[in-house]
């Protein structure tokens, strides 16, 4: 790939979303910023593939950075739906576990690598390529609706917290409660001040319908949400998506991310949205799965990680 082709990926990625996950695409905006990240070496990392003048296949290959506990290796992309069934995706993803190799092995920690493939389970012909291949299915991810609608719970926060809706300037200090909340999270590694910038940067990212929890000045839970209006056509709704929800391990089991997005609900609803999503580990050591469903959440669709460890 080169900065010239967003215009080109943005197309693509967008007929691959039609075909695989019709509700949702990536925004120019998250294409392009992806690109320009500092641990990106595109000429290395990247490919693509082209005929009839169209770009038919990418693959970009993220070795994330700062890793504490797991070297992790990263496969995105995907082969135009038009194109699928001529050999396209397995010499994608051949040349995706080639690089992920290399990218593992070219670090020095003394720390396990994993090369991973997430595929929504409704791609199924990379789903049947994955099997073909081998690759272990070690995790299940389900996205989850939430019908706003529904009554919402009165909760409020255990005694010593504060409710707030942040702005960008407190941006710094969730960070830091992301960082101690999804520590103990399947494959989950710290957040770069850089990659959290990126995407709190973002204009789907959404302050104004986000909350925090405030011990004094220190964020122990937050509910961030993004909101992408091109999206409501192609999921049916008028909402948004919550990509982050998190407690600092003191404060967990104590009713503060019920109270958050109980908030969170109200802040939807009054902007006029009617549902809301996210995406949850079906495994998820926090209880994660019990909470949504406790607070209104349904099962949608699901995708899975495929995982090569070294």
């Amino acid at each position: 790939m080169t900065f010239n082709d967003v215009d080109a990926l943005v197309e693509l990625y967008a007929a691959i979303a039609a075909a695989d996950h019709p509700e949702w695409t990536e925004t120019r905006e998250e294409i392009e910023e992806e690109l320009h990240h500092s641990w990106i070496d595109l000429a290395a990392d990247s490919v693509i593939a082209e005929a009839d003048g169209e770009i038919v296949a990418t693959g970009l290959q993220i070795a994330t950075p700062d890793p504490e506990t797991i070297v992790r290796s990263i496969a995105f992309g995907g082969v135009r739906p038009s194109h699928r069934g001529r050999g396209i995706g397995l010499t994608l993803t051949e040349w995706h576990r080639a690089r992920g190799r290399q990218q593992l092995a070219a670090s020095d920690l003394d720390l396990p690598g994993w090369l991973m493939f997430y595929v929504d389970e409704r791609n199924t012909s990379q789903m049947r390529l994955a099997d073909r291949l081998g690759l272990p299915l070690v995790r299940y991810f389900t996205k989850m609706e939430r019908d706003l609608a529904l009554d919402i719970p009165d909760l409020a926060l255990p005694d010593g917290l504060e409710l707030a809706i942040p702005t960008a300037a407190d941006s710094a200090r969730i960070l830091d409660a992301k960082n101690n909340s999804f520590r103990d999270h399947w494959g989950s590694q710290p957040s770069t001040e850089e990659g959290w910038n990126s995407m709190m940067g973002q204009p789907t990212s959404r302050f104004d319908l986000s909350v925090i929890a405030l011990e004094g000045d220190t964020v122990v839970g937050f509910v961030m949400t993004q909101v992408n209006p091109d999206d409501f056509v192609l999921q049916g709704y008028a909402g948004g998506y919550i990509p982050l929800v998190g407690v600092t391990r003191a404060w967990r089991r104590k009713g503060v991310a019920p109270a958050l997005l109980a908030a969170a609900f109200r802040l939807y609803r009054a902007e006029g949205h009617e549902k809301v999503s996210l995406d949850v580990d079906s495994e998820n050591p926090s209880g994660a799965l019990s909470l949504y469903t406790g607070m209104g959440f349904v099962p949608d669709t699901r995708s899975v990680a495929f995982v090569e460890e070294f």
